[in-house]
């Protein structure tokens, strides 16, 4: 792909923040409709990230991913803070979110990050979540379980520490436990499908809605030893996580500068700041990094410098 022109270099976004009956999240990156952030500064700034799609176009997202997507961004990237657990849920690939009048499923993806100071509603509580069957079960089991409260026990449970990594494809049943802070990629979509939700009530008193139908349809009842994924951490060194049709994601924890050439990338990159701070420089444009920010490259980038002592997520489709 030739790359040309500069479109500010990079771009910030003001996170929306969605308070849950089990946390929060902060969207740093979304172009959900209904639920889309904006430019937070710069000669952009207030236009959402679909209207920047929309004038800018391949410059922005790169050409194939223009063709894909259209003026829709293809990512939604958020930080998750649980303080009670999430409802066992799944999520439905793009043929059976079709079906129910979706446009597209969810595949996704989580870094698990050092927990923040409310993550947990104690302080001794591990923290911990749900990915995969740990055993082959049926479909009738699958309702049955879900009927009599006891759909967990079929679930691989995992303690998580900062720096575990999970896949999510559609059709794998998952929940984020308490306890747990994650950074979160994934599809742009918003569609769950919620299995069992530990029979608690919402602020009305009132057992929140299963979608056990649609549930059942999307579940991918194929089992694995482990789901997390595996890799050694290394220094100023860069390491995939995940690829997959979808996006690619790698991580890198640098303690010495490194420019990262995208020069034959025919894509934008999202970069989520982990821990530490630094600086990046892209473009003849330079900000500050920190811990819990988010930023987004154009797919005109070719390179960019980054300085610090910084952990951080790289990602694109």
């Amino acid at each position: 792909m030739e790359k040309n022109g500069n479109h500010a270099g990079f771009f910030k976004f003001k996170p929306l923040q969605k308070q849950a009956l089990w946390g929060s999240e902060s969207w740093e990156i979304s172009g959900v409709a209904g639920s889309e952030t904006v430019v937070a500064e710069g000669p952009m700034a207030g236009k959402s990230l679909n209207q920047l799609v929309s004038e800018l176009k391949a410059a922005l997202v790169g050409q194939e991913n223009y063709r894909r997507f259209g003026d829709e961004f293809p990512l939604l990237v958020k930080f998750i803070d649980a303080r009670k657990d999430l409802s066992i849920q799944v999520h439905p690939n793009d043929e059976v979110a079709r079906r129910h009048g979706k446009e597209r499923g969810k595949t996704e993806m989580w870094y698990v990050m050092e927990p923040s100071s409310m993550s947990s509603e104690s302080a001794a509580a591990a923290p911990h979540l749900y990915c995969g069957l740990r055993a082959h079960i049926t479909p009738q089991q699958y309702e049955q379980m879900v009927a009599d409260s006891t759909i967990t026990d079929a679930l691989a449970r995992y303690e998580v520490h900062e720096g575990d990594v999970f896949f999510i494809p559609a059709g794998r049943i998952h929940s984020i436990g308490a306890g747990c802070f994650v950074a979160e990629i994934q599809q742009t979509s918003d569609v769950t499908y919620r299995i069992y939700d530990f029979n608690r009530r919402d602020k009305d008193g009132n057992l929140r809605q299963l979608h056990t139908r649609e549930a059942a349809e999307s579940i991918d009842y194929s089992v694995q030893p482990d789901y997390r994924i595996p890799y050694t951490p290394q220094k100023n060194l860069p390491q995939q996580l995940v690829q997959c049709p979808h996006f690619t994601t790698v991580v890198y924890d640098l303690t010495e500068p490194m420019t990262l050439d995208y020069s034959d990338l025919d894509s934008f990159v999202i970069i989520i700041c982990i821990k530490g701070e630094a600086t990046i420089t892209a473009d003849g444009k330079t900000a500050s990094l920190h811990a819990g920010e988010t930023v987004l490259l154009p797919a005109t980038t070719q390179e960019v410098t980054v300085e610090g002592s910084v952990k951080f997520l790289e990602t694109y489709v």
